[in-house]
């Protein structure tokens, strides 16, 4: 399953795609059918959250992938090729609550273009069109006015501190 907006596709994460970034990041674009930067990995996408989805996809095998990683593709046009943009994704299924929390990062050359918003956007969609999601939480650092205004745009609200120091708790409650 891909999601899809615009000129960009999102593609959920295995574990072969994990296991083949972290031992050869490389070969990650042919899996991909894109270009990869040699920039990439980005933001908080880094070798512990691999790691982490490797263990995750270990552990819960088929029945987890969309509920982890999802590589961000762009669509070739006149001046690039079909490129790896970003990465974003959630931090499990759902909760007892209905709860998912997003993330997303997009690499330095493709930000301030809407990517950030539509990869959002697009986990939200996809986690509400499960029955038993109820609500979408992000966490962003106060230094990261960019990334706050994402989550505005997509329709979240600031509710309080997150966990961590100097971070703020956005939600999205699934409309009734």
């Amino acid at each position: 399953m891909h999601l899809r907006t615009g000129d960009l596709t999102l593609i959920p994460s295995t574990l072969l795609h994990i296991c083949t970034e972290l031992e050869t990041p490389e070969r990650l674009g042919e899996l991909l059918g894109a270009t990869v930067s040699p920039e990439w990995p980005t933001g908080e996408y880094d070798r512990d959250a691999m790691e982490f989805f490797r263990t995750c996809f270990e552990q819960g095998g088929k029945e987890v992938e969309g509920w982890y990683g999802w590589y961000a593709v762009r669509d070739p046009d006149e001046n690039s090729p079909r490129t790896l943009i970003g990465a974003a994704g959630y931090f499990g299924p759902p909760d007892t609550l209905g709860t998912v929390e997003i993330g997303y990062s997009v690499l330095p050359e493709w930000r301030c273009r809407g990517y950030a918003s539509d990869m959002a956007e697009l986990l939200v969609k996809n986690a509400f069109s499960q029955a038993n999601v109820k609500r979408a939480i992000a966490h962003t650092t106060l230094e990261n006015p960019a990334s706050i205004a994402v989550l505005i745009r997509c329709g979240f609200s600031a509710i309080g501190p997150g966990r961590e120091p100097n971070t703020i708790c956005f939600e999205r409650i699934r409309a009734v």
